[in-house]
């Protein structure tokens, strides 16, 4: 047995470990999910939904370019926060698992196998000195053709994945959070639940600090024939629209209410 604080002891810890156990790499990539766009994901009574504030870091971007929200399969999505280049890779790695799966059993893969397996191939980078954590987060939405159920799981950076009805990642996690936690899971629709994931992200980006946005929009529901796909392109106009009509009826009324006050 080895003694609290002997020579061998702390050779055998990795050069990034810090008693007790703090991994400060897994600490730094949580730090870049944090300073990136807000990322959601919402489980609606017909399907799920992801939305994505994309930082436009040059005005000479194109519009379209460099997305946030991939399909991994035909009833399989993700949306990611945080480091791209790390997210290619797990974008990769998640279409192979769900490629592989499928050439194996000759079914579509379940949403909990794929959100298992995506997040093990995280976690293992996070045990070996000679690797480093990904520095990104993602949600992942997925549908059962067998069993007819649709789930949305997050992964974080040290591997960690839960199933949730609605989530967040990035700058504006726990304002979207407290948001997502006032809907009505059991009745709310998709279309119902974009116009919501519009709304957050419009409310939470702050013009006057942060960069100008592209609002990234996809749902695999119902409508779609469970298929994930982006939203189109007319309707995501419609409900990015009808979102910002109400932030500003909101910012009207609290205005009127100050004046009614003085």
């Amino acid at each position: 047995m080895l003694r609290i604080g002997s020579r061998l002891e702390l050779q055998l810890i990795s050069c990034h470990n810090n008693l007790p156990c703090r991994v400060f790499q897994v600490e730094y990539a949580n730090k870049a999910v944090e300073k990136s766009g807000t990322a959601i994901g919402i489980k609606c009574s017909d399907g799920c939904v992801l939305g994505v504030e994309k930082i436009l870091l040059s005005p000479l971007l194109k519009s379209g370019t460099n997305k946030q929200l991939h399909t991994l399969g035909p009833h399989q999505g993700m949306a990611f926060s945080g480091s791209a280049p790390d997210a290619r890779q797990l974008i990769e790695r998640g279409r192979s698992e769900v490629d592989n799966y499928h050439d194996t059993y000759g079914s579509t893969i379940p949403p909990e196998v794929l959100a298992e397996r995506m997040s093990q191939y995280v976690h293992y980078f996070t045990l070996h000195g000679a690797l480093r954590p990904f520095g990104v987060g993602a949600i992942v939405c997925g549908y059962d053709p067998e069993t007819k159920t649709h789930a949305l799981h997050m992964i974080e950076p040290n591997g960690v994945q839960y199933r949730y009805y609605g989530c967040a990642l990035g700058k504006g996690r726990m304002g979207a959070k407290t948001e997502i936690e006032k809907l009505d899971f059991a009745t709310i629709t998709c279309r119902e639940a974009l116009k919501q994931i519009a709304k957050i992200i419009h409310t939470l980006h702050d013009e006057g600090k942060d960069k100008p946005f592209e609002l990234e929009l996809s749902w695999l529901c119902v409508e779609s024939g469970w298929k994930h796909e982006f939203v189109p392109a007319a309707l995501k106009g419609e409900i990015e629209a009808a979102a910002k009509k109400e932030i500003e009826d909101a910012e009207m009324e609290d205005d009127d209410d100050d004046d009614d006050d003085e």
